[in-house]
């Protein structure tokens, strides 16, 4: 899925799209991610000599990725809401030139709520772990 597919189904736009692209997607997990750029507008102030992307981006990231997932085949004008975090361990930092992979895995359904076990990685390394939950509703 390039971003023009991404775009027809996520409500994000630039510069708070944070993801790039879906490698692959089933009907419960999906794998998508992010190429990390220092041109992103935060790493003029996280940090200017040091630049580190902020966790909380990742996980937004994540949520997106999550949103992509659960809302690839509605047609309905729905939007995804990020209504929870739980577990979440920051292991390893991302930084200018990394590409992010994003797996997101369907633990819980319920009443147009999902509960996800992501994880962010780069090379192959764990950066991020967390449990999130989304909702979908009608916009």
């Amino acid at each position: 899925m390039n971003i023009d597919e991404i775009m027809s189904i996520l409500p994000h736009r630039y510069p708070f799209l944070l993801v790039d692209g879906v490698i692959e997607v089933t009907e419960n997990t999906i794998k998508a991610y992010k190429n990390v750029s220092i041109n992103e507008p935060f790493f003029q102030g996280h940090f200017p000599n040091y630049p580190i992307m902020p966790g909380v981006l990742i996980v937004e990231g994540m949520a997106q990725t999550a949103g992509i997932l659960l809302l690839k085949d509605l047609k309905d004008n729905v939007i995804p809401l990020f209504t929870g975090i739980d577990k979440a361990r920051f292991k390893k930092e991302v930084r200018p030139g990394d590409k992010i992979i994003y797996v997101l895995n369907v633990l819980q359904k319920k009443a147009g709520m999902f509960k996800l076990q992501g994880q962010a990685l780069v090379e192959d390394k764990i950066c991020v772990l967390a449990e999130i939950m989304v909702g979908i509703k009608k916009s």
